[in-house]
């Protein structure tokens, strides 16, 4: 199967989704309940028992390596610090998922600089799906050479992990008019023969690198079809959506399902509307390491509520 990447402004708009810096969630399994939590207080001796439970997996997103400009000339100094504060942690999980935009411009050099850093990672599985910065050639060449092994080359694969069901989906090769990203029917075919195995009370988490519910339509933040796909996971009891992107935590709860946006290891971003679109801003040296923090976000799956505490690396 083959992927294109359409030469038109929804595709040029959909690249300038840029930015938001932060180092990554760490996700924790207690009592069947998923809780997402900073990994910064997770390192923290005095700060343990926000990671109570089994350390499931930690989400890191848009690490951009290759971008040097004014935002950040130094992501790759970023994302070492992220790894630094992973290798820190007292309890590690199993598993790494990136959600995207690994790379700045799909280079090999920025796809080997990037692979090294990860490498470091004390962590047993790197999981991935690619970003629309992953694919620039239109056919995703170098970013399946390196990681298309689990999908066959189709970006989109599961995988069990510790009795949660995990998906991967790929919704960066074909953009909507609008600069949304799409999934196509093909991949919901196959998420939707995927899911019919599974009993309902499995958890479930989904990963993909665009948004799965529409943040901010004028900004291309969200997926066309993502309604499709998120109707066959109505029956599930436990189920979480993790997106990157829009380099910016923003997460809602909705019946069963709580989605969550991760921040970048590269950049801030405006929020959405705030400004003439998405692309990398630029604040003050001092400024930035609090625009490069984490957040907390203790999510009860079982109920609507959610509560965030912001923590920065200033």
């Amino acid at each position: 199967m083959s992927f294109t990447l359409p030469t038109d402004p929804a595709r040029r708009r959909a690249l300038k989704c840029l930015a938001f810096g932060g180092a990554g969630t760490l996700f924790v399994l207690a009592g069947g309940v998923l809780a997402p939590v900073d990994i910064a207080s997770a390192a923290d001796q005095k700060h343990r028992a926000a990671a109570a439970g089994m350390p499931l997996f930690l989400q890191i997103s848009d690490t951009h390596i290759g971008f040097n400009k004014e935002a950040n000339p130094d992501v790759a100094g970023t994302l070492a610090q992220t790894v630094d504060y992973v290798n820190a942690m007292p309890i590690k999980p199993a598993l790494t998922l990136h959600t995207g935009d690994i790379t700045h411009l799909s280079k090999p050099q920025q796809f080997d600089d990037a692979s090294q850093l990860l490498s470091r990672l004390k962590i047993t599985e790197l999981h991935t799906v690619p970003g629309e910065h992953d694919v620039t050639d239109g056919t995703g060449m170098e970013y399946f050479n390196r990681f298309g092994r689990a999908s066959a080359n189709k970006g989109y694969y599961s995988f069990d992990h510790q009795g949660v069901h995990f998906i991967a989906l790929n919704n960066v090769m074909n953009f909507k008019p609008e600069g949304l990203g799409a999934l196509g029917d093909d991949q919901l075919a196959w998420l939707k023969a995927d899911l019919a195995k599974r009993s309902s009370s499995t958890p479930i988490v989904v990963f993909a690198h665009m948004p799965l519910w529409t943040i901010y339509q004028p900004w291309g933040w969200g997926t066309g079809d993502a309604d499709e796909a998120m109707s066959y996971l109505k029956r599930f009891g436990s189920v979480t959506v993790l997106n990157g992107h829009i380099h910016q935590i923003v997460s809602k709860v909705e019946g069963n399902i709580t989605f969550h946006t991760a921040r970048s290891t590269a950049y801030p971003q405006p929020t959405a509307g705030n400004g003439p679109g998405p692309m990398p801003l630029t604040v003050p040296a001092a400024e930035l390491p609090k625009m490069l923090g984490v957040t907390d976000v203790k999510i009860a799956l079982t109920s609507p509520g959610a509560t965030l505490t912001d923590t920065t690396l200033a």
